[in-house]
């Protein structure tokens, strides 16, 4: 079971690395750093007889036994399987990452004691199945997750309380900065992107819209120099190393350095090797930046849609802050000058500022429930601030309409959380006794065309209903973007609280069976 008494930290689970933080007894945020004494801990993990390998050995060992080590597993949120089996045997890329949040707690708790409450972040444009799915693995790690929070929302509530306090403890007289800020969040990591428009003042944190992009981060600048590369070899060979796993893991590795290198110089070189033939071939950043334009002008037109979704123009920003380890390259700050004309702050650690803010957000919640976590006038201040987020995708029922199944949006994307919407549909036969309502996500008209979140069904209607009776659906969205369901039966009055049986979703169950099985890991 969780430990509800232990110390409070918030967990940045990335795609390429991961960080956990936690609040001093003045209530500032500090990262912890892992047994190696890095802020950064890699989200790789290798598996091998009953034991488990967490970060940069992990990483190091892919390139001899890639079939050993699972990479990337965020982007598998969400889905039934992680992909691709490791060491043999098909996981759930939630038990995957328990294991990378279990070393984490572990390492953390060398230095601060007993872990038992965190708070994790996701992506912003996650939705209700990938933010499910990453509550479990905290779970499966042993931990009470007390919320789920965006990753933009995290780094802005960093930022601020940076800007407010200047290292020094919190005060109740200002939690916030005081002057009322508008703040536009660019947050590219290693596998997710997104922006997220937030309003400050001393006291308040308003999300006012949200844009992103699940599918787009730095593993894919990588993956056009890796298809660079393999092409010239291709050319100089006539063989391709992306078709042999060790080639392609080792390719992968040499693309990602040269990207860092980039980040700092104008030039550099991969060597690549496969079947016994080597070939070195130099990248240029101006190499990198044309093999990756279109990427780029993805989070170009996502950052420019998302002031639209606001109704704001670039003079009503007042900062613009980088956050994610792909915020390095030098071509993202370049771009956002250009079209806003001003310069992107990155003073906080790009890559560590998500687990800051995500520990603030931790005291933030203990406090509200009672169970304060620090000193009195730190407990005080952060009483104090109130935080609104928006919702990332319009929440809607599929309906039938002639032979068309449609989305019928209750709540539209960017609406403030939390809240909850109700309408009233009609049984579609004589005598039916239950109504199915099929939950979605997504902006599109057709049904198909959206995320099926999952479905429930109303049971137990009253008898003899005619045809075209009333049924009152409500659906609600919670703070954290989690998503519940209530049906009334206008006909006899009956409510009906209803669970939404997600179709890949994790049951209580198989929580318990997979927690089991990470506590017997051994995991260093």
């Amino acid at each position: 079971m969780p430990d509800q008494t232990g110390k409070l930290v918030g967990i940045d689970l990335g795609t390429t690395f991961s960080a956990i933080a936690t609040l001093d007894e003045h209530g500032q945020a500090l990262t912890l750093p892992n047994i190696e004494g890095e802020m950064l801990t890699p989200s790789a993990v290798f598996l091998e007889d009953g034991a488990a390998v967490v970060g940069q050995a992990a990483r190091d060992v892919s390139l001899e036994q890639p079939e050993r080590v699972a990479m990337v597993i965020k982007r598998a949120m969400g889905q039934a399987s992680f992909g691709q089996p490791i060491a043999g045997r098909e996981f759930r890329p939630e038990t995957l990452s328990a294991i990378i949040l279990r070393k984490l707690v572990q390492d953390a708790e060398r230095r601060i004691g007993p872990i038992g409450r965190a708070v994790i972040t996701v992506p912003a444009y996650f939705d209700d199945t990938r933010r499910k799915a990453t509550k479990d693995a905290g779970r499966i790690a042993g931990l009470e997750v007390l919320d789920i929070l965006d990753e933009p929302t995290a780094a802005a509530l960093a930022y601020s309380f940076q800007e407010s306090q200047h290292s020094a403890p919190l005060r109740p007289d200002s939690p916030l900065p005081i002057k009322e800020q508008t703040v536009l969040v660019y947050d590219l990591g290693g596998g997710t992107f997104d922006v997220t428009l937030v309003r400050l003042s001393p006291r308040r944190f308003e999300s006012l819209a949200i844009e992103g992009d699940v599918r787009l981060g730095g593993k894919d600048w990588d993956d056009r120099i890796v298809d660079y590369v393999a092409a010239k070899f291709v050319e100089k060979h006539g063989d391709d190393p992306r078709r042999e796993p060790h080639s392609l893991v080792a390719l992968a590795a040499a693309a990602e350095r040269s990207k860092r290198t980039l980040s700092k110089l104008s030039q550099t070189s991969i060597t690549c090797t496969h079947a016994g033939k080597v070939l070195t071939v130099p990248v240029s950043r101006a190499d990198l930046e044309n093999l990756t334009r279109d990427l780029l002008t993805r989070t170009r037109l996502t950052t420019l849609q998302v002031l639209r979704d606001a109704g704001l123009t670039w003079d009503k920003i007042d900062r613009l802050l980088l956050v994610g380890g792909s915020t390095h390259m030098p071509m993202t700050g370049q771009m956002l000058r250009e079209i806003s004309g001003k310069n992107p702050d990155n003073s906080l650690a790009v890559s560590e500022v998500v687990a800051r803010g995500a520990a603030l957000h931790a005291g933030i919640v203990a406090v509200r429930e009672q169970s304060p976590p620090l000193g009195q006038e730190a407990n005080a201040a952060l009483a104090d601030i109130v935080e609104i987020n928006v919702n990332s995708h319009s929440l809607g029922i599929e309906i039938k309409q002639s032979a068309d199944r449609l989305n019928d949006v209750l709540i539209p994307k960017n609406t403030q959380l939390p809240t909850a919407a109700s309408r009233v549909y009609r049984t579609v036969v004589e005598n039916q006794a239950r109504v199915r309502v099929k939950v979605l996500q997504g902006e599109a008209s057709q049904a198909d065309h959206c995320i099926s979140i999952g479905e429930c069904w109303i049971e137990g209607l009253a008898p003899n209903l005619p045809k075209g009776s009333p049924i009152q659906v409500r659906c609600g969205v919670g703070a954290n973007g989690l998503i519940d369901v209530m049906a009334l039966d206008m006909t006899s009055g009956k409510m009906a609280r209803t669970e939404i049986h997600r179709s890949i979703g994790l049951s209580e169950e198989d929580i318990a069976k997979e927690a089991a099985w990470v506590r017997g890991l051994n995991i260093q």
